[in-house]
């Protein structure tokens, strides 16, 4: 039986099968010689968005609860606007998180549904060097490029 290997236990809630999580050595990387998306693979990915997940919402709330306590009356006018604009700043930077944090929650959701680490144009796999740098990537590199030569084509119309 390999490492690999996931039994499959009932949850206790609902009786359905369940998987047991698969364990993964905390130096592991995916490397190029072992199966494509195996459960190592899979898990390693999984964890790697839920970590940046995870850091993108403690920046948010740390944001909130500065903001909230940054809530004052400043008489001084280029003071006033200096705030502001640090304001806006940190607020559209937000709005740049918050959109990443739904891009993680669909590369979440392929995983669950078996479709991460595929090109959602070609279908083929995605390299494990750009799925490690971008784990939101949902097509290949050559996908992609073709994608955005033709976005700029269009742009120019």
């Amino acid at each position: 039986m390999s490492s690999d290997h996931q039994d499959l236990t009932l949850d206790r809630d609902k009786g359905t099968p369940m998987k047991a999580e698969t364990f993964l050595p905390d130096d592991y990387r995916p490397a190029e010689d072992e199966p494509f998306m195996n459960d190592r693979q899979i898990e390693y990915f999984r964890r790697k968005l839920l970590d940046w997940k995870s850091d993108l919402l403690d920046d948010t709330r740390d944001t909130v609860a500065g903001m909230k306590d940054q809530t004052r009356n400043i008489p001084d006018i280029a003071d006033r606007a200096s705030e502001e604009t640090d304001r806006s700043i940190e607020l559209r930077t937000r709005d740049r998180q918050r959109k990443l944090v739904s891009k993680i929650d669909a590369a979440l959701r392929r995983i669950e549904d078996g479709e991460f680490g595929y090109c959602a144009i070609t279908g083929d796999p995605i390299s494990l060097k750009r799925l490690d740098a971008r784990p939101i990537a949902t097509m290949t590199l050559e996908a992609q490029e073709r994608h955005e030569r033709g976005e700029r084509v269009h742009r120019k119309d």
